[in-house]
């Protein structure tokens, strides 16, 4: 370790400074033995560059001036107009901008939503309520609204949307309007209804049908034919198979049932031979 008692010249500190740019804080060991900071450095040791490193940063903390905090003045009173205008300049980042909540829509837009998501639904019962009356000069509201809400629950603002779908319907050309009735327009309950030369036209193909069967029912039958003789001559083949190997099984039988009758005659003759021989006669052979 160096002399801690040495005051740092301007020198060292400089020298300090240079070596912690060109190899960093914390390498105090390179930077004493680096030729061009080291000569300058001999008296001190790496605790005291740490130590006077740590120093010099400290006391350049110290000397940052610091400002007194000012009071803000009162606001002074402003008109309604200009509160307004403040306030959306004070919004400081875009946060805030983005938790304000969007503003309502109009109530004509509301109900044109609402009319449009109930949109297939409300043309079901239209067109339901429409053909059930059946009236000649056509249905009012009051009527299409009424046997719609016997029949199906339906929203309070009912009527609006009712309204409102209507006037579409007409609009597209599928209701008719009369003074303030509504009715289907012929053209529509002409095209639902089937014309009868498509009713006529629709058991044409029947003939055809009952022409392709005989010629399956034939063909089955054919295979059906051909699948019997084929195994009636299988048949046949196995039984005159079986019947041949019994036969000759048979005279197989009849070969070794001679065969042992001619061993006994000579089992026989054998022992004759014998008691002869026992007896000291004399056998004489033909």
């Amino acid at each position: 370790m160096g002399n801690q008692k040495l005051k740092w010249t301007n020198e060292e500190e400089d020298a300090l400074i240079a070596g912690i740019e060109t190899h960093g804080p914390g390498k105090w060991k390179a930077i004493l033995l680096d030729p061009q900071f080291g000569p300058l450095l001999t008296s001190r040791s790496n605790i005291d560059l740490k130590d006077k490193w740590r120093n010099m940063n400290v006391n350049n903390i110290s000397q940052v001036p610091k400002f007194p905090k000012c009071k803000p003045d009162s606001p002074a009173p402003v008109s309604s107009s200009g509160a307004a205008v403040d306030q959306t300049v004070a919004l400081p980042s875009s946060d805030v901008v983005n938790n304000v909540p969007p503003p309502p829509p109009p109530p004509l837009q509301i109900e044109q939503d609402v009319v449009k998501n109930n949109t297939p639904r409300y043309d079901v019962m239209i067109y339901e309520a429409l053909s059930t009356l059946k009236d000649t000069n056509g249905s009012d509201v009051i009527a299409i609204a009424s046997f719609i809400e016997q029949k199906h629950q339906v929203p309070q603002n009912f009527k609006k949307s009712l309204k409102a779908r209507l006037r579409m319907l007409v609009g597209h050309g599928k209701l008719e309007k009369e003074q303030n009735c509504f009715k289907i327009k012929e053209a529509l309950s002409v095209k639902k209804s089937p014309s009868p030369k498509q009713k006529e036209a629709k058991p044409s193909p029947s003939p055809k049908r009952k022409m392709v069967r005989p010629k399956r029912q034939s063909s089955d039958s054919d295979d059906m034919l051909k699948e019997a003789a084929e195994t009636a001559a299988y048949i046949i083949a196995e039984t005159e198979n079986k019947s041949y190997l019994a036969t000759e099984a048979v005279k197989e039988t009849e070969k070794f049932s001679r065969m042992a009758e001619g061993n006994d005659a000579m089992l026989l003759l054998a022992e004759q031979v014998y008691e002869q021989c026992l007896r000291g006669e004399t056998i004489k052979w033909a």
